[in-house]
């Protein structure tokens, strides 16, 4: 084998989830007034949240020591990882009825890597209104907070959102990796990736010791939200910057159970 066939491969790969993309497009556009009504919904279901936010702030100017603004830039990071997640990786959301329609074994006897295929089975464009919302508050806490700004602050922004995005769209291939033993995905799962995103607007420290030993240790939502943010406010340690990494190692044990998963599959034909 040589260095070119890697990249080959990923280069066909690209361009698969290329065409993949297009179709859903289009696909979306032939019905634009249901798709904007859509963004619509989603952008004023965050907003809520984003209110809750500000209401609490005006009658109470810190929570826990942290600012608005600091609880703001909290939150769009958490809200724009799981919009990014939940846009690209929500084929693995859909894996039930991929499986329960005979889906998966068409998929398995193409030559493309399984884990794209299915990603290119449902990508969510109307999650778009909410990411514009994550990006404006974003944008907002970053200027209006009590952030000073290095080259390595702004990495460890742009780590956190990665990581994050990582870590959500390893929980949605652990719920589609279930649906190989169950047939259908458990709903619990929603309490990982929902829950998480409801939770994620505060800082996790806010909820108790116990809690933040949780999800730093079983399932590191810590690592890529309230560690790294201490850094940001220079409360942290530097080597907090780097923890958001714990995002991609997240996703090493859910591909091996998705793995196994793959192993243990029976034909719904068979």
């Amino acid at each position: 084998m040589t260095m070119s066939d890697p990249l080959q491969r990923l280069s066909d790969s690209l361009r698969l989830y290329g065409r993949y993309f297009l179709i859903h497009m289009k696909s979306i556009m032939q019905y634009k007034t249901s798709f904007f009504l859509t963004c619509l919904g989603q952008f004023f279901t965050s907003f809520n949240v984003f209110l809750g936010i500000y209401f609490m702030f005006r009658r109470f100017h810190t929570v826990k020591g942290y600012t608005y603004q600091g609880v703001l830039l909290c939150y769009s990071i958490v809200l724009m990882a799981f919009t990014l997640a939940e846009a690209f990786a929500r084929g693995f959301d859909t894996f039930p009825s991929i499986i329960g329609k005979g889906t998966f074994d068409r998929i398995m006897v193409r030559p493309r890597g399984l884990i794209l295929q299915v990603l290119g089975q449902k990508i969510e464009f109307t999650r778009s209104a909410r990411l514009l919302q994550a990006v404006i508050m974003l944008i907002y806490g970053l200027q209006a907070g009590d952030v000073r700004w290095t080259p390595a602050r702004a990495l460890t922004v742009i780590l956190m959102i990665a990581g994050g995005t990582a870590l959500f769209s390893g929980l949605f291939l652990i719920y589609a990796a279930i649906c190989f033993f169950t047939l259908e995905g458990l709903e619990f799962m929603n309490v990982f990736t929902d829950g998480a995103r409801e939770h994620g607007k505060y800082p996790f420290d806010i909820y108790g010791k116990r809690f933040l030993l949780i999800v730093t240790f079983l399932i590191p939502y810590a690592c890529i939200q309230y560690y790294p943010l201490l850094f940001l406010l220079g409360r942290g340690k530097s080597w907090y910057a780097i923890l958001p990494l714990a995002g991609f190692l997240f996703l090493l044990p859910c591909y091996v159970l998705w793995r196994i998963g793959v192993r243990h599959y029976q034909s719904t034909g068979s």
